[in-house]
């Protein structure tokens, strides 16, 4: 038997461990597109590119037997919903864009509507699990945010775009950071505020479990969309080699705290 060895902490820290593994950022609600292929996310890591998790000619709004798109207003307050999913720290970038365009990059980008923190109203189950530094314990609570449908838009077939990126302690290593995640929910827009040709700023809210009475976030390695993309990289997996499947992790180094640097210029603070 090694010296020191105590079977009870080893327990623990590998239950840990395989909570961490377990999670990957998903939005929950409105509800995602989804796909088959990585069993509903979509991580740039593991050769997902987005915009979106799947595209749009395999969106369940192309498919003339699923059941009709949730229907919104212009200027209707929105609930998005994500779970924790065992994983600290990171953004939250929230875009809209015409479903005829949601498969393009810059039809997201050009129309940012917020920026949040991941853990914006959640954290880990018990705050006092320090395995992988402060707050960055295990836990799946559910996560959310509010947005403003955009009044630039026509009625019609409207895409939102989550995006994580910023994320921690991958694989239980607690000085790396996840590569992004993205998720797209097809809504059908009718009525509300006037149309208009305005594109508004994006809001940021800060203030996450970590900070918060601070309009900042906790996040690891970038704090810039694009930065833990992998550009057209894609893994080789590797049989039995789990690790393989992912291009992840995207940096290593500690937890940073701030705001999110793309179109820091135009950011409106709430």
């Amino acid at each position: 038997m090694l010296f020191g060895y105590n079977p009870f902490l080893l327990f623990s820290f590998l239950s840990a461990l395989l909570h961490l593994c377990a999670g990957h950022g998903m939005l929950k609600y409105p509800p995602s597109r989804g796909n088959s292929e990585w069993l509903g996310t979509c991580a740039a890591g593991a050769g997902c590119k987005g915009p979106c998790d799947s595209s749009k000619a395999n969106s369940p709004v192309s498919n003339a037997y699923s059941a009709s798109p949730m229907v919104v207003q212009r200027g209707q307050t929105l609930t998005v919903k994500w779970d924790r999913l065992n994983h600290p720290g990171g953004f939250v970038r929230l875009a809209v864009s015409k479903f005829e365009d949601s498969d393009s990059w810059d039809s997201f980008n050009n129309n940012v509507i917020k920026y949040t923190c991941y853990e914006t109203n959640c954290g880990p189950d018990d705050p006092n699990n320090d395995t992988f530094g402060p707050l960055a314990g295990p836990g799946s609570q559910e996560c959310s945010t509010t947005v403003t449908i955009p009044d630039n838009l026509p009625d019609g077939l409207i895409t939102v775009q989550w995006m994580w990126f910023g994320g921690g302690v991958y694989y239980g290593q607690k000085d790396t950071s996840f590569g992004e995640y993205y998720g797209c929910s097809d809504l059908k827009l009718q009525g509300g505020s006037p149309q208009t040709s305005n594109v508004q700023p994006p809001v940021f809210k800060g203030g996450d479990v970590m900070y918060p009475s601070e309009n900042v976030c906790r996040y690891w390695g970038s704090n810039k969309v694009g930065d833990c993309s992998f550009g057209s990289n894609s893994p080789n997996p590797i049989p039995g080699n789990l690790l393989s499947q992912s291009l992840e992790p995207c940096t290593h180094g500690p937890p940073q705290k701030g705001a999110p640097a793309n179109l820091m210029s135009f950011i409106a603070y709430v």
